[in-house]
């Protein structure tokens, strides 16, 4: 493995030695060796060639860079102005502390040296203090916080609209919507995308729609499943008109790129629905005009892997294997024990259980390269900060705050004492498979959606998605919203006041 050598050059032009600083070693991009039982990504999202210059999506601006290397972020800096950020990338040599490559060593490579090095294997290296470490963590957890205080100003041209299924209420309300985008009043002639079975519906009255206005139709066209999967890059902006539910289905639409999503409260619950909807008209006019704030909440890309069977195996011989010999045992060249089988994003959480079986699930839970424990219990649910307020809080699990980056791990009636809800951070990567010798099969679900049997040695892995979910946010409302909304919600900690002593 190549690495760069580095020094540090003083006044007098001379090569030194600091006492106070150290060698920061910034690994390769990608491990040299990946177990044929772990992590495997299923096909990567295929967009189309520069669609990030087609779109006005912040996330999508954000996906397609290729970020900053830690050497780079200790170099951040941020401006005073809040609603401004500058990164000045320090390329030229101070005359206290720089760092540069040997030129030595580059003269004297050869050609074949150089053709056999690879990006992938190339690992950086940099002196720094300890305060310049110090100041690298404090710059990226200020950026962290800065990203949700800073209004994004977009160029929006292309609204998607998502209606809560199956309530007649809500058509009326994106009827609306719908004819207020499109009127001849707007500066910008928007192309407004509705749900395709809406052109049939009495309700929304489509051939209305193009009576006021024959324009309406080349403005007004509609979407299906296979659309806003495909061509998420379409999209500038996501409005939705129903519950947390809604916005759910919103995330399951788009699976990889998610642009900003503004929900209105039309339903149920008001975890993820911050917007009132009497005032729609001047909430889009601002949103659009003025910038939005957005929130990227933590999603997670979920993986089932399947069992592969070895040559000549029987039922018998199966249960002799073992999914934690293979998971994180020793290697056997030449075996693949396992296979991917589909791949979803998540927002809210994943749950294994015993789906129809009347006995208990039999569950292996793996972190990493470590076998966590084996769960005797009805399921367990892995869940994402947003969706700690759901499944997860139902079964006695904790409530995160959205911005934590962490995962939440809850049983789901275990059958012991013990097994207390834990949270890990969301740089592990989580294992959860049916052991070969378990008595029946488990079932998983994804937010609740497209249930899927996974056999005895079959498991599914949980890692933080690259594609996070972009919720907008009202303007001033931040770190008081989420408390708001869980007294509200499910009224929490609420009970009559202890009256005081006389």
């Amino acid at each position: 493995m190549d690495r760069r050598r580095s020094r540090d050059i003083g006044h007098d032009g001379q090569e030194n030695e600091s006492p106070g600083q150290f060698e920061v070693l910034l690994p390769p991009k990608t491990s040299s060796h990946r177990r044929k039982a772990s992590l495997v990504m299923a096909d990567e999202p295929k967009l189309p060639d520069k669609a990030d210059e087609a779109t006005a999506c912040f996330v999508h601006s954000l996906i397609a860079g290729e970020g900053l290397s830690p050497a780079k972020i200790a170099n951040f800096r941020i401006s005073k102005d809040k609603s401004k950020l500058e990164a000045d990338i320090v390329n030229e040599p101070s005359s206290h502390d720089v760092a540069i490559e040997d030129e030595d060593a580059e003269e004297n490579e050869t050609d074949a040296d150089k053709r056999s090095k690879s990006p992938q294997n190339e690992v950086e290296s940099r002196h720094l203090t300890k305060k310049q470490l110090s100041d690298m963590a404090w710059n990226v957890r200020n950026l962290s916080k800065k990203l949700d205080s800073i209004r994004l100003k977009l160029n929006v041209k292309t609204i998607f609209l998502v209606t809560k299924a199956g309530d007649e209420s809500v058509v009326d309300s994106t009827r609306q919507v719908t004819r207020w985008l499109l009127s001849e009043d707007r500066e910008t002639k928007y192309v407004v995308y509705i749900e395709k079975k809406l052109q049939v519906d009495p309700e929304f009255d489509y051939e209305g729609l193009l009576k006021e206005d024959l324009s309406v139709k080349d403005r007004l066209k509609f979407w299906d499943t296979k659309l806003a999967t495909e061509q998420a890059h379409l999209f500038d902006f996501v409005v939705t008109l129903g519950g947390d539910g809604t916005v759910l289905y919103t995330s399951w639409l788009f699976q990889h790129v998610v642009p900003p999503v503004l929900s209105f409260a039309l339903g149920s619950l008001g975890f993820l629905t911050k917007f009132d909807f009497n005032d729609y008209q001047n909430i889009l006019s601002s949103a659009i005009q003025d910038g939005v704030l957005v929130s990227l909440r933590l999603r997670f890309e979920c993986t089932i892997m399947r069992s592969n069977p070895h040559k000549k195996e029987t039922p018998a011989s199966k249960k002799q294997r073992d999914l934690v010999d293979e998971l994180i045992g020793d290697e056997t060249e030449g075996t693949l024990s396992h296979r991917p089988d589909g791949a979803a994003h998540i927002l809210n959480d994943l749950v294994v259980d015993r789906g129809p079986n009347p006995t208990m699930s039999s569950i292996e839970l793996f972190g990493g390269d470590e076998h966590f424990t084996t769960l005797q219990a009805d399921g367990v649910c892995i869940s994402t900060p947003t969706g700690s307020t759901a499944y997860n809080m139902a079964a006695g699990g904790s409530l995160s705050h959205p911005d934590n980056p962490v995962i939440l791990i809850t049983a789901i009636c275990a059958h012991t004492l013990s097994f207390r809800p834990i949270i890990l951070p969301d740089t592990v990567v989580l294992r959860v498979g049916v052991p070969y010798d378990a008595r029946t099969s488990s079932w998983v679900s994804f937010d609740g959606r497209q249930r899927v049997e996974l056999l005895p040695g079959d498991y599914v892995t949980v890692s933080a998605s690259r594609y996070p979910f972009a919720n907008v946010l009202p303007h001033g409302g931040r770190g008081d919203d989420w408390m708001h909304s869980l007294s509200k919600t499910l009224n929490w900690n609420t009970r009559s006041k202890q009256k005081a002593m006389q």
